[in-house]
This record gives C-alpha cells, sequence and structure tokens, in this order.
C-alpha cells in the first residue's frame, strides 16, 4: 500500500501533462470526483487535483513536442542531483535536468535504459499527496517493460528496492512486486511485469508507468469513464487476491487503471 510517510523510493507524488488541461479537469473531476485548483498564472497553468479537500496529484500542459499526454510519476529522494548522477551512469537519460519547484521541493524527471519515463522528488515545504490509498487517491504504481531484469537491476540500484515475484494465473507469466527498501511486504507500493513491445499499444512499444487509482465501484466508475469520452483497454474484471479493475484511458490518451480492492477475508 501507497502511505503518505513516504521514504526513499516510494511514490509520492503524480502529475498528469495534457494537451488541454480544461478537458482533463473536468474529465478527471467528472471520473473521480476531483477539484482543480489553480496555483495561479505565474505556474504556467499548473494546478492541484484536490479530493475532499486534499491534495492528490497535480496538472499541467505537456511541454516536450511531440509528447503524448502521460501521468508522471515521481518517487521520492534525499537528494535529486545524485540520483540524476545515478541515472546518467546506469545508462538512463535526464529529460529535465534538477530543478526547484518555488520551494515545494527539487524534481528531476528521467527515462530508463528500457525507455520508460519517471521522475524523482526531493521534498521542500511540500511532501508529497496529501492522501492516498483511499477511494479517488493513488493505491497503487506499475510498470510495463519490455526487459524485467534489467529493469529490476536499473531500479534497485538506484532506489534500494525489493523485489518478490508472484505467479500470475492461467501461465500468464511473472508479475514483480516492488517494496522500498528496508520494508515490510505491508508497504509494497507497485509492481513491475514484463510484456512484449507488440503488447505496448499506447507508447508504439516502448515500456511506461502508470497510476492506479483505487475506487469504491470499478464497474461503476468504469462507466463514467466511457461516458465521457475515455476508454477501456481492460475490464472490468476480477483479479483473484487483488480486486476488480480495469485499465482505463483518457480523452487525451493517458492511461490509468481502476481499482476495488478485494475485501480482506473474514
Amino acid at each position: 500500500m501507497i502511505t503518505t510517510d513516504y521514504v526513499p523510493g516510494s511514490p509520492c507524488w503524480i502529475d498528469l501533462g495534457a494537451p488541454d488541461t480544461r478537458a482533463a479537469a473536468a474529465f478527471y473531476g467528472a471520473v473521480l470526483n476531483w477539484e482543480l485548483e489553480s496555483m495561479g498564472p505565474e505556474a504556467e497553468e499548473y494546478g492541484l487535483f484536490k479530493a475532499n479537500g486534499k491534495t492528490v496529484a497535480g496538472l499541467g500542459p505537456l511541454t516536450e513536442e511531440g509528447a503524448r499526454s502521460a501521468w508522471m510519476i515521481y518517487h521520492l529522494t534525499t537528494d535529486a542531483d545524485a540520483a540524476t548522477e545515478t541515472v546518467k551512469r546506469l545508462g538512463g537519460t535526464v529529460r529535465v535536468e534538477p530543478m526547484d519547484a518555488e520551494g515545494a521541493g527539487r524534481l528531476a524527471q528521467f527515462t530508463d535504459p528500457q525507455g520508460a519515463q519517471f521522475a524523482v522528488w526531493q521534498p521542500g515545504n511540500m511532501t508529497g499527496m496529501e492522501e492516498t490509498d483511499r477511494p479517488g487517491t493513488l493505491c497503487w504504481t506499475e510498470l510495463y517493460t519490455t526487459d524485467g531484469p534489467a529493469a529490476r537491476e536499473f531500479y534497485s540500484t538506484l532506489f534500494g528496492w525489493q523485489y518478490e515475484d508472484m505467479e500470475l494465473p492461467g501461465g500468464g507469466g511473472n508479475y514483480t512486486l516492488i517494496t522500498p527498501a528496508g520494508l515490510p511486504k505491508e508497504r509494497m507500493h507497485g509492481g513491475l511485469m514484463q510484456l512484449p513491445a507488440e503488447h505496448l499499444t499506447l507508447t508504439g512499444g516502448k515500456p511506461y508507468w502508470h497510476p492506479v487509482f483505487a475506487v469504491a465501484d470499478c464497474d461503476a466508475t468504469a462507466v463514467r469513464v466511457t461516458s465521457h469520452g475515455g476508454t477501456l483497454q481492460m475490464g472490468p474484471e476480477d483479479a483473484p487476491g487483488v480486486g476488480r479493475l480495469a485499465v482505463c484511458v483518457d480523452p487525451a490518451g493517458a492511461d490509468f487503471v481502476l481499482l476495488t480492492p478485494e475485501a480482506p477475508a473474514g
């Protein structure tokens, strides 16, 4: 589970790069009941998504020419500059050099050696999301990659992540569970799955990260996705031991997952 007592390597922030921020705000408002709070004209259209008054994500315009609309996942670091040097040493690419975010923190954005984009956040006066693991908030993160072993090696060197493999039902291969360094299994925050490039149609075969949002009713929320211009790549369907989920794409092409977690036994 993702908690708000963030530790190095854990997901602590997400934001969406969208070609039309007003349309994106309207879509996620309808689907997840989020409200957008503008940070003012000096923030270049960047705003904060709120759920029940708590900050749960960010929204801003696409800034890279030719970039697709997508969610960016930020992992906590104590030193964004040192993380940047490690990424370079490990064969990754620096897309955004370390920069200060007006006192809120320091960030950098990267592409891993397999091609998946991700970011780091060094907290200043903002640590990260104010609420997680509740309906309408981030509860999991997921990497689809074309080279599982190489991705595992890269992120374990960068963040110290611990891994545990889980066999998928029906002979579907393994799913790798991710836990921050030195923490117990209860603090698992994400998963990693190897897929052939031809299955990664959204990105033309490139690996990518996406967020998983907890919802009280996956089916009802999926209906809101499609009725407001989004599409479903998969589901809603039951995942034994996990819950009921749907893989979704918003009207601008950014992907995310809805999950109604399975109720605890007993």
